[in-house]
């Protein structure tokens, strides 16, 4: 009797509840972490933006499911008993698959979020992440539903060139959630341990620098996971100039706490100039003006 339909049917049915498992551990952690050590003082109540945060994500979380229902993982599987993609026509162990594989796509996702920066229809969806008045685990995860359609489009578009099996996309979806949650956190890290994790992975520290309202922080330090992109290419910025403390989150838009309601959430793309952020922008406007 062939057991490996019923091997992928039990299989599907356990990763809900594994990405749940980590993700609602990650949360309770760094949650916990936030209270007794913050890293910042939050300017806007908690309570008010976790709940439009929050709504933000089941709304995003739902969509995502309804036009994608097998998710990701069952992408996964589905390359796998199709041959597809290059990692599904080589021989190499499988451990060795799932880390090129993790790898490749955490590429990917830093790749897309530059695009997301350079191209002004892209980041008119992208920016109400960093429309976000305060920087705590909630922005890890608030991104509009449109942005979070378009990039499991992306990410599919990878895991079938690459024949990523299902296993490796399961990886890959708890570190990024979990990562995600870490490097967005408001947390206080020791500035020597600080030191030594930004060599490899995202820091909450690394990572705010991103936050900065002032776009040319705004367009550095894309990484999720991996540190090793913005080193290797250019886009890595060690600190914030006004100091982790004084440094203001944000953008030079929708900076009315209103704004952080969730239907204005939602109208954001759709609002204002796109013109002030986008890379290409920020590079004619040096030209013209170098000082």
């Amino acid at each position: 009797m062939n057991k490996g339909p019923r091997m992928v049917e039990s299989f599907m049915e356990l990763e809900p509840v594994i990405r749940l498992g980590f993700l609602f551990t990650m949360l309770a952690i760094m949650a916990t972490w936030e209270v007794l050590a913050p890293r910042r003082r939050l300017s806007v109540g908690k309570a008010y933006r976790w709940i439009n945060n929050w709504a933000i994500v089941i709304a995003g979380t739902l969509l995502t499911r309804v036009v994608f229902p097998a998710g990701a993982v069952g992408l996964g599987f589905f390359v796998e008993s199709q041959g597809w993609g290059l990692l599904q026509v080589v021989d190499i162990p499988l451990w060795l698959t799932v880390v090129i594989a993790v790898v490749v796509l955490d590429f990917a996702v830093w790749a897309q979020h530059v695009m997301f920066h350079a191209v002004p229809a892209l980041w008119r969806l992208h920016r109400m992440h960093h429309a976000d008045l305060d920087f705590d685990l909630t922005t890890g995860l608030r991104f509009h539903p449109f942005e979070l359609l378009l990039s499991f489009g992306i990410k599919a578009t990878v895991i079938v060139a690459i024949g990523a099996p299902a296993l490796a996309v399961l990886v890959f979806e708890i570190i990024l959630s979990s990562l995600a949650l870490f490097n967005h956190s408001n947390v206080r890290l020791p500035a020597t341990l600080d030191r030594h994790l930004r060599r490899f992975i995202v820091t909450p520290d690394f990572h705010r620098v991103h936050h900065s309202w002032y776009p040319e922080e705004t367009n550095t330090n894309f990484g999720f996971n991996l540190s090793l992109w913005d080193r290797a290419l250019g886009t890595y910025c060690p600190q914030p100039r006004d100091g982790h403390e004084g440094m203001t989150i944000g953008l030079n838009q929708f900076r009315e706490p209103s704004w952080e309601r969730f239907d204005r959430m939602l109208i954001q793309p759709f609002v204002g100039p796109a013109h002030s952020y986008p890379i290409p922008y920020r590079r004619a406007a040096r030209e013209q003006d170098p000082e």
